[in-house]
């Protein structure tokens, strides 16, 4: 079931009309339970980031997204564009593999 992944979807549609969105569900790739959904990658294109500067447009998402952030999203890799910017370059990085390690393993 892809609760969180279809509620970040939903709102990030609502909010920023998008011409191009991704949300991917990388929580197998970290040291959480089978199923999670903490750890996502957003690729979105919209008119709303046009002109605009990176921090202002994480703060946007940031902000439509509040309630996920509080609830259980860990982390959130945002690859943000404008039309104009992505019609350049829509080249999107691979995501790094975990590092990290549950909390016991750090005790």
């Amino acid at each position: 079931m892809k609760v969180v992944e279809n509620c970040i979807f939903s709102k990030l549609s609502a909010t920023f009309s998008p011409a191009h969105l991704e949300v991917l569900n990388e929580s197998f790739m970290h040291a959480v339970p089978a199923g999670s959904e903490t750890h996502f990658k957003v690729v979105m294109v919209a008119d709303a980031f046009d002109g605009k500067r990176q921090v202002p447009r994480h703060q946007a998402v940031y902000a439509c997204l509040a309630d996920e952030l509080k609830n259980g999203v860990h982390a959130l890799a945002l690859h943000i564009f404008s039309p104009s910017e992505w019609q350049v370059s829509a080249a999107v990085p691979a995501s790094p593999k975990c590092l990290g390690g549950s909390k016991q393993d750090h005790s």
